[in-house]
């Protein structure tokens, strides 16, 4: 079997299932901040709550290297607009420390675009997606392979959109109905595929 980076398979393994339902796009993250003031400790509190509840929110969505970076860069009023709403338990305040138990749920369309306009690699479904299954094609010879796919796609009739391309990672969709017809293709063409909890992975 062909190396596929790591955290895409780690990606996809937590996102398959929810590719098809909706993302979970909520987190909970206890902080217990110390500064000059306690306002200032809250806003830092918060700040460090978002940032935890994005990383690993999104991080079942997304590359998580290319995620990281994106939140090192972010501001902190960028990252408050990618949240819905937000709810705090267990405040305790003094005269400089400032904690809480917050939890937030991020808004689905705003972290899409987020991600996309930080060239941050991603998965987040659409929720136009429950009629396709989701193929992950790793391209040991980018140019020759994604001929060949394109070649599978015409003499199959098997219509598949690119959702992402990235190196040699290519995350395609294709139509449940076609499935079969595709696979069979595939391996009469002499690639190789894995199942993985209904993401189809495929190398050559």
């Amino acid at each position: 079997m062909k190396c596929v980076n790591n955290a895409l398979v780690v990606a996809l393994c937590t996102i398959c299932t929810a590719y098809a339902n909706a993302a979970e796009l909520s987190g909970v993250a206890t902080v217990n901040i110390t500064s000059d003031t306690a306002n200032t400790a809250k806003t830092m509190a918060f700040d460090e709550a978002r940032r935890q509840i994005i990383t690993d929110a999104l991080g079942q969505y997304s590359n998580p290297e290319q995620l990281r970076d994106a939140l090192a860069n972010a501001a902190a009023d960028d990252l408050t607009a990618l949240v819905a709403t937000s709810a705090i338990s267990g405040e305790k305040i003094s005269n400089t420390t400032y904690s809480a138990t917050i939890s937030m749920t991020l808004d689905a369309n705003a972290v899409r675009q987020w991600m996309t306009v930080n060239a941050v690699q991603n998965w987040l479904p659409d929720g136009n997606a429950g009629d396709k299954f989701v193929v992950l094609a790793t391209l040991s010879q980018p140019m020759a392979d994604w001929i060949d796919l394109n070649r599978i796609s015409r003499t199959g009739e098997i219509d598949f959109s690119t959702k992402y391309m990235m190196g040699d990672q290519i995350m395609l969709e294709v139509p449940n109905g076609k499935r079969a017809g595709f696979t069979i293709s595939l391996r009469e063409a002499g690639w190789k595929y894995a199942d993985q909890d209904g993401v189809l992975r495929i190398w050559k």
